[in-house]
């Protein structure tokens, strides 16, 4: 399941390179360095059976920077960390609810995209949310079986939280919501 994670990201990246790479875009040295750091995360940090809470939130931090490169718009990212307890978990476990995000939302967004992260987590549980606004024309119901990357999720879950997660996944109006809850 670990390794699904990777091609699915690369893919959609290099996809994203490459458009750079034609329009000769003076980005695409910093985006090629961002994802570089990436991917040794990925390859070294991902074959882990775990990683720190700190180490999987500055993994996504690299990936908002590197999304933030490819946008020729402003895109708010609110981050509300609170980590009360160094907690080890499965590496890549949130990047899936984050890249949907972006793909379902802030890239089809012409103006004022959003994406609001939230994490707490003490000796007892841990709370990811992503939130996102989204252009309902442009965007299919998200809510109703979903992609590789959740299949995964929900697959990895099973295996490493049997009977202690909870994903919840909701759509309005103009706002996707995804809130994974672990007991610890």
């Amino acid at each position: 399941l670990k390794s699904q994670i990777n091609p699915h990201f690369f893919f959609n990246t290099l996809n994203n390179l490459y458009g750079l790479a034609r329009g000769k875009s003076d980005q695409t040295p910093d985006v090629i360095l961002r994802l570089s750091e990436m991917m040794r995360y990925t390859i070294y940090q991902g074959q882990r059976d775990s990683v720190s809470v700190q180490e999987e939130m500055a993994y996504l931090k690299n990936f908002i920077e590197l999304q933030q490169l490819r946008f020729q718009k402003e895109v708010q990212v609110i981050w509300n960390v609170d980590v009360q307890e160094n907690v080890p978990l499965p590496p890549l476990l949130f990047i899936n609810l984050l890249e949907n995000a972006y793909k379902h939302g802030v890239e089809k967004l012409v103006d004022n995209a959003y994406v609001k992260i939230d994490l707490y987590a003490d000796h007892t549980q841990l709370i990811f949310s992503v939130v996102n606004n989204f252009d309902p024309e442009e965007t299919s119901n998200l809510t109703q079986g979903g992609g590789i990357g959740l299949a995964n999720l929900r697959k990895r879950l099973a295996l490493h939280y049997p009977d202690r997660h909870l994903l919840q996944i909701t759509q309005t109006d103009q706002c996707y919501s995804a809130t994974l809850t672990l007991t610890l």
